[in-house]
């Protein structure tokens, strides 16, 4: 009982504690988890003889139908995402994906499978089917350490979403169809499977979505159970279309996350979060179990066979995906080799291919299914993981800084974002004003006409290029939903606001703090008060820090008066200075601050 219980709070430091350092290093969080389940697993046995963490003593029977539930709830939030306006400009290439794409992957990775790894045909087809997956476990963590630009994010985030069903409903097809190596009716038993599989699946899903919806609709749940009941029939849709159709579970539940993501008769943002925090929690579990779980004899099986298999899915099989995706895209040459370069394999791989090692056991070949996944993985994990950033940077598909996304085109606005775009910072200043709009165009500044809430601003591609809220508008409260709209977005550490006009505020007239987003510049740093000294002559003005001439002999010179706002960094990061976090600029730094007429 206690070790079990120690394995069970391992799995969870492991698993959240490699997302934490993976955060602050600004690293993949996948590899991280990898390489902390591989330790715990069969780098201990190596080292001391003992595992510290054996999923298999102690979970038993239960890991594998655990792991294939964790992957539907992933799926299901990855649904909760993907909006059909996406697909006006990718909708081909989408499809192309996660059709002939997938064909083409699954053919390249066979042939691949029988000639380097020397598996038997329908081992070598079966693999192939395996690995045409990409999955949003590694897939969404990538995006967003990568933060591309465009077109891309919305196809890899579609691709890797729906080709996780495709691809596990691909291998249990060819799982049935090919029996002890008989090809015999095999097309027939494919495109029937597909169908039945398809069609039950979607029925399922697109009923288990109704059904929350009337539901939330009706309210017939109180708010504090909206959240279990969405997992209730989730995982309700998941078990049932399974018991119906195997491995149909995966279509269904993805079926309905893009049906409640699509649909305009409730709201499904809280069911969102919930599921985004749920999915972190899980991804984070999954790796660490499915890597522990291999054995030392599967590890030290690799070898330069199961390497030149992961290369050959690299150079060959993704090229050969895309190029047949994308021809007559209208996507640039740059764009195409991007998505040459982001096709990871995540958990529906790992425990697809444990299911059916464990299935084909004794058969000639079956136990190097797992193995060869795992360097699949690993080895596409670390190749797209590490270069897939510098690639997008190299590409000018991903920015190397977070610039700004500004809630008001008032003249406040205007300055600090003049300010702001003078610094090679992007930035998008959003107003329902259309004078104020047409006065920040006239300053040459992105503008975006409508609300800081508006659903379409969050289906702007300029967002991909903008990672950080400034909420600048002489109304407290506006400010307030803007920050409690993009803390969703960006994190709460990255909106700011500027101080409430009212500096001590009655109980009845303060906003909650869990509303408020951190305090630009300093507590008396107010809109009146930043305006009426705009409009006195103040300026803002940028001063480059040396020894010889520093912060205090800034002071000195400019006197209390002067306002430091942001500062830039030697290595061109620009951070906004905070009530909540005093810092003091230091030579080889930039200082950008409001000072007085006088003063300039």
């Amino acid at each position: 009982m206690e070790h079990a219980l120690i394995q069970l709070g391992l799995i969870a430091v492991l698993g959240i504690g490699a997302q934490w350092l993976a955060w602050r290093l600004q690293f993949p969080a996948i590899l991280l988890l990898l390489l902390a389940g591989l330790f715990a697993g069969p780098g201990m046995e190596m080292i001391t003889g003992h595992r510290i963490l054996d999923p298999n003593r102690l979970l038993g029977e239960l890991l594998l139908p655990l792991v294939s539930l964790s992957v539907g709830l992933i799926l299901f939030e990855g649904g909760l995402t993907l909006r059909f306006g996406e697909l006006t400009q990718a909708g081909t290439v989408i499809r192309n994906l996660v059709t002939v794409g997938a064909a083409a992957t699954w053919i390249v990775a066979t042939f691949a499978a029988r000639f380097i790894l020397a598996l038997p045909w329908p081992l070598a087809l079966l693999l192939g089917a395996i690995l045409s997956v990409t999955g949003p476990t590694v897939i969404g963590p990538l995006l967003r350490f990568v933060r591309p630009r465009g077109q891309t994010a919305a196809i890899l985030k579609w691709e890797g979403i729906v080709i996780d069903p495709i691809g596990a409903m691909l291998a249990v097809l060819v799982f049935e169809a090919i029996p002890k190596g008989q090809l015999d009716a095999a097309g027939a038993t494919l495109v029937l499977g597909t169908l039945k599989t398809c069609l039950v699946g979607s029925a399922v899903g697109l009923a288990g979505a109704f059904l929350l919806i009337l539901v939330l609709q009706r309210f017939w749940a109180p708010d504090f159970l909206q959240n279990p009941i969405t997992l209730m029939f989730v995982t309700a849709a998941f078990v049932s279309s399974n018991a119906l159709q195997h491995e149909s579970g995966l279509f269904a539940v993805t079926t309905m996350g893009i049906t409640l993501a699509n649909q305009k008769r409730v709201t499904v943002q809280h069911i969102r979060e919930f599921k985004e925090n749920l999915t972190i929690l899980l991804v984070s579990a999954l790796f660490i179990v499915l890597a522990s779980r291999l054995q030392v004899a599967q590890v030290r099986s690799v070898g330069p066979r199961g390497i030149l298999f992961t290369v050959a899915l690299i150079l060959v099989a993704r090229p050969a995906c895309v190029l047949v995706s994308t021809i007559g895209s209208g996507l640039t040459r740059k764009e195409k080799f991007f998505l040459c370069c982001m096709a990871p394999r995540g958990v529906v791989a790992a425990s697809v291919s444990a299911v059916f090692a464990l299935r084909l056991a004794g058969q000639g070949g079956a136990d190097r299914l797992v193995p060869a996944t795992f360097t699949v993985i690993i080895g596409t994990v670390i190749v797209y993981g590490l270069l897939a950033r510098p690639i997008a940077r190299m590409l000018g598909l991903a920015s190397a800084v977070k610039g700004f996304l500004i809630a008001g085109a008032n003249p406040v606005a205007r300055a600090i974002g003049k300010a702001l775009h003078d610094e090679s910072l992007p930035v998008l200043l959003v107003d329902t004003s259309r004078e104020q709009i047409g006065q920040a165009r006239l300053a040459g500044l992105p503008v975006f006409y409508g609300s800081i809430l508006s659903e379409l601003l969050l289906e702007r591609n300029e967002l991909a290029s903008v990672g950080r809220l400034l909420a600048l508008t002489p109304n407290n409260e506006v400010n307030a939903l803007a920050d409690l709209q993009f803390a969703r977005v960006f994190g709460r550490d990255e909106v700011f606001q500027l101080a409430s006009h009212q500096p001590s505020p009655t109980r009845d007239q303060a906003i909650h703090p869990e509303l408020l987003g951190r305090v630009l510049f300093a507590t008396d740093a107010t809109f009146d008060q930043i305006a009426h000294r705009l409009d006195r002559g103040a300026k803002i003005k940028r001063t480059p820090l040396t020894p010889e001439f520093s912060y205090a002999q800034f002071q000195q010179m400019h006197g209390p008066r002067a306002l430091p706002l942001f500062v830039l960094s030697a290595a061109g990061d620009l951070h906004p200075l905070t009530s909540d976090q005093q810092t003091t600029p230091r030579p080889g730094e930039t200082l950008i601050s409001l000072v007085d007429p006088d003063a300039a």
